[in-house]
């Protein structure tokens, strides 16, 4: 009982801070172009990982050319493009309605197995995509609203906001379903350093053409990058997987419903930013949506599955 408990609080603090992360994104977007601010954060957590490695014995493992081109695909999809494009989406969006649309993530990943994989769904997946879905909708509703009061004519800045960190979760969720691609297996902090090591090698050319030595730097954009890095990156990395271990996948992914509740209090609490009812009403459905999931994956999964399978389950 009291490693399950562990393994709830690793989890959970994990996704809170995750949550925390569109906030920072918000603070680094306003003051690094993507690809610097992205190719930044991996450079400061790549080392710590590279120690965590030593530290800990492990080593690369040895994988087929295959799996190697699978690597460099989950982090250019998973690493760099969810975090730049959330970067890219946070210019342009509130933070809270970012964390609703991240916390779409289980039922977003289940949405691409159906369409990638030819899964054959459950009524409760199908409700869950379902929920997310409205979500998402209600979301992007306030925001086509919160933009009409602009110029008219203008065009809609917060809705572009919105498919772009919507953009970034179909980015994660083709990472978890490349991850189930991989036949070598690869243990989360060997699997951590690797996205580290390449998205820093897939965004460093991009961001050399950014030209980021010739910009002034904002202190607190730098600063949230440092957080970005070392808090949800190593720290969410870390307390991720080691609770996954000690719990079944569908209790994990029930977790992931810390991401829109913490995004929103972060959001309130640092940004100032006002929660609406229609967001209210968004983070419900998202809510609702991995409740499903979690309750699906509960009836699927046999008694005896490897709790360690839900770390495949990580946003950013």
């Amino acid at each position: 009982m009291g490693s399950r408990l562990t393994g709830y609080l690793f989890c959970a603090l994990a996704m809170i801070g995750v949550g925390s992360t569109v906030v920072a994104s918000k603070l680094i977007a306003h003051g690094l172009p993507p690809f610097a601010a992205t190719a930044l954060r991996f450079a400061i957590a790549f080392p710590l990982f590279l120690l965590a490695m030593k530290l800990t014995g492990e080593t690369w493992p040895r994988v087929s050319r295959r799996e190697a081109w699978l690597l460099v695909l989950q982090s250019g999809s998973g690493s760099v493009g969810y975090t730049v494009l959330l970067l890219s989406g946070m210019r342009l969006t509130s933070a809270t309605d970012a964390g609703v649309i991240a916390g779409t993530l289980p039922a977003v990943a289940a949405l691409v197995a159906i369409v990638a994989l030819r899964e054959r769904p459950g009524a409760l997946t199908l409700g869950a995509v379902a929920l997310a879905t409205a979500g998402v909708i209600v979301c992007t509703a306030h925001s086509g609203e919160a933009s009409a009061h602009g110029a008219a004519g203008a065009p809609a800045p917060m809705l572009l906001g919105d498919a772009f960190v919507l953009l970034a979760v179909v980015c994660e969720a083709l990472f978890i379903l490349l991850n189930k691609r991989l036949k070598t297996p690869v243990s989360p902090l060997q699997m951590s350093t690797a996205m580290s090591g390449i998205g820093l090698a897939l965004s460093l050319v991009p961001a050399l053409l950014e030209r980021p030595w010739t910009l002034h730097y904002d202190g607190l954009a730098v600063a949230g990058v440092v957080y970005y890095a070392l808090v949800p990156t190593v720290g969410g990395f870390l307390l991720w997987f080691a609770g996954a271990a000690r719990i079944a996948g569908a209790q994990a992914s029930a977790l992931t419903a810390f991401v829109p509740v913490s995004a929103a209090a972060f959001a309130a609490a640092v940004l100032h930013e006002a929660i609406g009812v229609a967001q209210w009403w968004a983070i419900a459905c998202v809510l609702g949506a991995v409740l499903l999931i979690a309750c699906d994956g509960a009836r699927s999964t046999p008694r005896k599955a490897k709790p360690t399978q839900a770390a495949r389950v990580r946003i950013g």
